[in-house]
């Protein structure tokens, strides 16, 4: 069950009441942000400062605006496939140029009141994008924790696996690398299960801290992270950048940047607003203040901002009363970024892949699929499709299959028309239809209709029908007079 913590419904405006819980709940999610967002960058194929700057920007810029007060914004997991393709496709330059022009879309979304409409996606879509995004996820990383490049494709990288064990099991250095990524994976397992007082540590910082210690006590020759300093990481777009914008792949890719990270983003604040009983979120005005973050950290060459739902619980669990906590959290990574960025050098590459592991594997809807296929069946599928069209193509075609299949289904659901035979044995035969009669059931209806007998008198009465379309009304139509045209009972038809 869901642990709510119950907030009251108007907030004291003056700060200082809630000041002390947080300044609390912020330490504990600046705690649990700093290996995620160090983490998400190395992954995504860009240096680890980028990812503290989108961090930042989602406390100081997306903490200060209105819209969900007590989610946590910064670099996901849910986007670092996303990212990988496309700086692998475009180059770390043009990172800028996505992010950007994904924020002020996102921004004139908000301002045109679309935030809600995000609630009409397919849940089952939402569920499969993740189910996708954690495969691959986890495929890519698993090479990392042996310190290989993984292959770039979803395909690639599940086929390589094999050979990747091999490569492994003959490497020194490779097995000490993983053995520093699967101790860093089961201290992840571990932490949630011991005392209380041993978990004020969030799991993220106590698994990396650890697995720093070994590597730094040990020396084995592995991987680690590279730092270059926070504003020569900065590298804000230039213009030969923004020209690239009239690129067809780069106009795909800023609507699957702008779509995942909304959805994302918003589906996150129902969760989080599930689990306090305080204000509700307004999804027009979050989803302007992810794209004032998302233009900001454009603006800086950063990774791309969403809300976060493993700070977002964090946050809310460690006491956070108001959007102070998510601001503050922000100003601790500021701090840490101007002041202590060499302290990432020593960390291990392993690690954050073992982080990032447990990440993906987490985004798997292993118990939401075994529910979906007992009780709906057809949901399960789009969920399974999705997952498996982003592992075998990209991200924004995945989801565009996901969601068409989802729109098929539908239209396949709300066509359900019924085909009542009414025959006395003697009399004419009544066919009645009722419900709704469309082309995806029409070669069913026309099956049960040529199967009738033909030396009888039919009426085709189409009266309790709540919707027919078009082609059914051809067809049905067409099938009486072909009927009727062979010198046989004639057919009536009643509408």
């Amino acid at each position: 069950m869901k642990r709510r913590v119950r907030l009251p419904v108007r907030l004291p405006v003056h700060l200082p009441v809630h000041l002390r819980a947080d300044v609390t709940a912020s330490l504990v999610v600046f705690l649990v942000a700093l290996p995620l967002c160090v983490g998400v960058a190395v992954a995504s194929g860009v240096p680890a400062e980028l990812g503290l700057v989108t961090g930042i920007v989602g406390g100081l810029v997306a903490g200060l605006l209105p819209g969900s007060s007590l989610q946590v914004s910064g670099p996901a997991a849910g986007l670092t496939v996303l990212v990988y393709e496309a700086v692998e496709t475009f180059g770390l330059a043009a990172l800028g140029v996505l992010v950007l022009a994904s924020g002020l879309l996102q921004l004139a979304m908000g301002a045109l009141r679309l935030g809600r409409w995000f609630r009409a996606i397919s849940v089952a879509v939402v569920q499969g994008m993740l189910a996708g995004i954690g495969l691959v996820l986890v495929a890519g990383q698993v090479y990392t924790l042996a310190d290989a490049r993984a292959p770039s494709s979803g395909v690639a990288k599940l086929a390589g696996l094999p050979g990747l064990v091999s490569d492994t099991a003959g490497s020194g250095t490779s097995l000490a690398a993983l053995a520093v990524g699967t101790g860093t994976i089961a201290v992840l397992l571990i932490w949630p299960r011991l005392p209380p007082a041993a978990r004020l540590l969030p799991a993220p910082l106590a698994a990396v801290a650890l697995a720093t210690g070994a590597a730094v006590l040990f020396d084995p020759p592995i991987a680690r992270v590279e730092v270059s300093g926070l504003l020569d990481a900065v590298q804000p777009p230039g213009g030969s950048e923004f020209a690239q914008l009239a690129q067809l792949g780069m106009l795909g890719s800023v609507l699957a940047f702008t779509l995942i990270a909304s959805a994302e983003s918003l589906f996150s604040a129902a969760a989080v607003d599930r689990l306090h009983d305080g204000p509700r979120t307004d999804y027009d005005k979050e989803l302007m203040a992810q794209g004032a973050g998302n233009t900001v950290c454009g603006a800086l060459g950063a990774l791309p901002m969403t809300a976060v739902i493993v700070r977002s619980a964090a946050n809310l669990q460690a006491g956070a009363r108001t959007k102070w906590s998510r601001v503050l959290h922000g100003v601790w990574l500021l701090v840490f970024a101007a002041l202590l960025p060499a302290a990432l050098e020593v960390i291990p590459v392993a690690a954050l892949a073992g982080v990032l592991v447990h990440a993906g594997w987490k985004l798997l809807p292993r118990a939401e699929l075994i529910l979906l296929w007992r009780e709906h069946r057809g949901e399960a599928v789009v969920l399974l499709v999705t997952a498996a069209a982003i592992v075998i193509t990209d991200m924004f075609k995945g989801v565009l299959i996901g969601l068409l299949l989802a729109v098929v289904k539908t239209a396949w659901d709300t066509s359900q028309g019924h085909v009542e035979v009414l025959d006395d044995g003697a009399g004419s035969i009544t066919v009645r239809l009722s419900g709704n009669a469309t082309f995806l059931r029409l070669p069913r209806i026309l099956d049960q209709l040529e199967a009738l007998p033909r030396d009888r008198d039919i009426e085709l009465d189409l009266r309790m029908l709540r919707h027919i379309d078009h082609a059914c009304v051809t067809a049905l139509l067409g099938w009486a007079e072909r009927h009727n045209s062979r010198d046989v009972a004639p057919v009536r038809v009643a509408r």
